[in-house]
């Protein structure tokens, strides 16, 4: 789908607006508002706010299948392809978070009649990429055959939110030095850490520090 510029600014607002107060509690009128368009153009270039949503989706998480598959074919130590999906799949989510947050509500609405049916197959796609990964290790010997690789994507992902939707405690529990941005944080720390965590379940080592 290819978007024009005030079709991408729409969408940027609407991302916003949704993760902000909800999909129930944006109207369309609030987004064109936002976007300094009217109603009639966000009609003419999405007919709805469901086919708006779809859009959005389709829109934030396109071409990770193809980031996948360069990080991949750079390299030829599966541990270090590890944590290269790890960092792009962190960067990606992070950069794409009010995307995500949208999704989770949204998905789990059964009310819901905005189709998911692309975003679940690009999902699929993707974890059938990694989960190929993970088996030609474990062909290889390099990684462990003990292992639940459905989990390694939820355990990524459950880390990384977990860590973004309770930062205020965390910074306050554990005294983080306030000059060091979420991003900063993110991208070497918190990264670093999930990468450490995935090999270790892979390979059925403890991460250095750990013990």
């Amino acid at each position: 789908m290819e978007l024009n510029e005030k079709q991408i600014g729409i969408l940027k607002v609407a991302e916003k607006l949704f993760a902000e107060n909800g999909y129930d509690g944006t109207s369309v009128r609030h987004i064109a508002r936002e976007a300094g368009v009217n109603v009639a153009m966000i009609s003419y270039y999405f007919g709805s706010k469901e086919k708006l949503l779809e859009a959005l989706l389709f829109n934030r998480f396109s071409g990770f299948r193809k980031e996948m598959e360069k990080v991949i074919a750079a390299s030829d130590d599966f541990p270090t392809k590890i944590e290269a999906i790890v960092a792009l799949l962190i960067r990606r989510v992070h950069t794409n978070r009010h995307a995500y947050r949208v999704v989770n509500f949204e998905f789990s609405n059964a009310l819901r009649q905005v189709s998911f049916e692309n975003y679940v197959k690009q999902k699929r796609e993707n974890y059938n990429m990694i989960e190929k990964l993970i088996r030609s290790g474990q062909r290889e010997g390099v990684f462990s055959d003990n292992v639940n690789i459905t989990l390694i994507v939820p355990t990524i992902l459950g880390t990384y939110f977990h860590f973004i939707n309770n930062e205020r405690f965390f910074r306050a529990l554990h005294g983080f030095d306030e000059t060091i941005t979420t991003d900063d944080y993110v991208y070497t720390v918190l990264t670093t850490h999930i990468q450490q965590t995935v090999k270790a379940l892979l390979t059925n080592t403890i991460p250095p520090g750990k013990t």
